[in-house]
């Protein structure tokens, strides 16, 4: 059986794990849309022969070569955690979760790997359609990357295509359509898409933001003029997908998450028509869902918004936290909803009846062992919350989701207009002499980071206290390790990739000083 575990060492794991990824994301999303970017300015050197578009490839492709690098030794230790800190996770569904990981690393990572050396050194090495072949093969190698990794994650969110076998302890695959089912389920496509492409806008913001230094030093003026012109374009564009795929994910969020939706908007008591809360002050005397303390101490909503982005309904009903914890709504699949007590005890009772089956099966008791799976199963889909002890619990923390969902697409909004804005001035050739609008595209180099890691803050603790929605909650996922362990390793992963952090913008900084010629 999984074993509960104190306190402080599910603390500190979720701290380790989140302290690994954040450090992690600060240098993926930069080289996702660096590669595409690199991609279509060594194309456009390939049909114009101009050396004027290598100089720029080359050296956009050395702070590629900066993240990428740091990218990778963050990224493989955030795989090896799953290990170390959460092994009765990586036990009880590795079968599934392990399978897209493992695609990622023999087939993505490898793709990355084989093309990545001939793109850096094979300038004179090898003819230019193939040197282009490999850049662009690295850039799919990302992608691919990023496809697996974003399947697993969303598997998280909305685990599907599995079976629980009583008699390994483990959820598995029912057979290859089970695979195919996890691998293109709706969540994993829409989060690919709003994911990779979050990282096509910050790779866009990035170039604008360096181009624009180059602007304000009167340096480079012409590669940081068609550097902008191409990055505008190509941020603009990502900017109004991501905005759509961000309302795709709400409207899934809302029929397969809905604790996560009330989070994010801080919605206590739900109903038909609701408003989407545009601004607010969360009240932070409120400490549970059934204390009685108001919610907020103002907010302002525009009407109908939410029952539309979770409905498709302007009179859609949306639950609320109360409504999730007491149950009797009709979900979106016309089922009503049971209460969170009654989930608990289901739980419970799933947990016994696994006990005892594995007792009888230890005994030799086969007629014993089959009567007692009709229970299990019955209850199975529930066995996460026999761990739950307190319907608090399953409440997320929500000033910290309500805030961060906030600042994702407020600045989501910001980089739409500033594309537009540049991207005008560009063309109007009035950018160059505008130095408040340089200092604007610099500045916003790192709110599209911001942007990013409240993103993912939202996905990952919208989804607490669940490791897998709604099948395994963190409390029951962790390892047997003690806590001192973990945050020993938590300091040091903290200096080590603190470190990491101060070289990579010093290497990145100097690579910029020095200019793309000089490069």
């Amino acid at each position: 059986m999984l074993e509960q575990i104190n306190t402080s060492l599910i603390d500190w794991s979720r701290a380790q794990f989140a302290l690994t990824a954040m450090y992690h994301w600060l240098f993926v999303p930069l080289t996702l849309g660096l590669a595409l970017l690199m991609g279509i300015m060594e194309t456009l050197y390939v049909k114009t022969g101009n050396d004027f578009w290598k100089h720029n490839t080359k050296f956009w492709m050395k702070i590629f070569a900066v993240n990428f690098v740091i990218g990778v030794a963050t990224g493989l230790i955030l795989e090896f955690e799953f290990g170390t800190n959460w092994s009765n996770y990586s036990w009880f569904v590795g079968d599934i979760f392990g399978a897209p990981l493992a695609i990622e690393g023999i087939l993505a990572f490898f793709l990355e790997a084989t093309f990545v050396a001939v793109m850096f050194f094979g300038w004179e090495r090898v003819g230019k359609r193939f040197h282009l072949v490999a850049t662009w093969l690295t850039g799919v190698g990302a992608a691919i990357s990023a496809w697996w990794i974003l399947v697993a994650n969303s598997w998280m969110q909305h685990p599907v295509g599995m079976y629980f076998n009583p008699d390994t302890m483990r959820n598995e695959m029912l057979s290859a359509e089970s695979f195919w089912e996890v691998a293109f389920s709706d969540v994993a496509l829409v989060k690919y898409f709003h994911t990779v492409l979050s990282g096509w806008v910050l790779g866009a913001v990035f170039v604008v933001g360096v181009s624009c230094w180059y602007l304000l030093k009167h340096r480079h003026q012409q590669m940081a003029m068609a550097s902008i012109k191409i990055a505008s374009i190509f941020g603009l564009v990502s900017s109004l997908i991501v905005a759509m795929t961000g309302d795709l994910s709400a409207y899934q969020v809302g029929k397969v998450q809905p604790m996560k939706l009330a989070a994010i908007e801080g919605l206590y008591d739900g109903g038909n028509s609701q408003g989407l809360t545009v601004i607010g002050l969360t009240n932070p005397a409120k400490e549970r869902y059934d204390d009685g303390v108001e919610p907020f101490i103002f907010e302002w909503k525009m009407p109908y918004a939410l029952s539309f982005l979770a409905t498709r309904d302007l009179d859609g009903y949306v639950p609320g936290i109360n409504d999730i914890i007491r149950g009797g709504y009709t979900q979106p699949d016309g089922t009503v909803a049971l209460s969170a007590e009654e989930k608990m005890k289901s739980g419970r009772n799933a947990l016994n009846a696994l006990d005892a089956y594995r007792t009888a099966k230890q005994n030799g008791d086969a007629a014993t062992a089959e009567a007692i799976l009709p229970a299990l199963e019955k209850d199975v889909k529930y066995l996460g919350y026999g761990y739950i002890e307190d319907a608090n619990e399953l409440v997320p923390n929500i000033p910290l989701n309500f805030y961060a969902f906030r600042v994702m697409v407020g600045l989501g909004c910001y980089f739409i207009l500033l594309f537009a804005v540049i991207l005008f001035l560009a063309y109007k050739k009035r950018l160059s002499q505008m130095k408040w609008m340089h200092w604007v595209g610099l500045c916003s180099i790192p709110l599209a980071h911001i942007a990013g890691q409240a993103g993912w803050i939202v996905a990952e603790t919208g989804r607490q206290p669940w490791a897998i929605q709604d099948l395994l909650p963190v409390n029951a996922a962790v390892s047997s390790v003690s806590a001192g362990s973990v945050m020993t390793t938590f300091i040091i992963f903290l200096v080590i990739f603190t470190v990491m952090l101060i070289a990579g913008i010093g290497i990145i900084l100097r690579i910029i000083r020095k200019g793309p010629q000089e490069a």
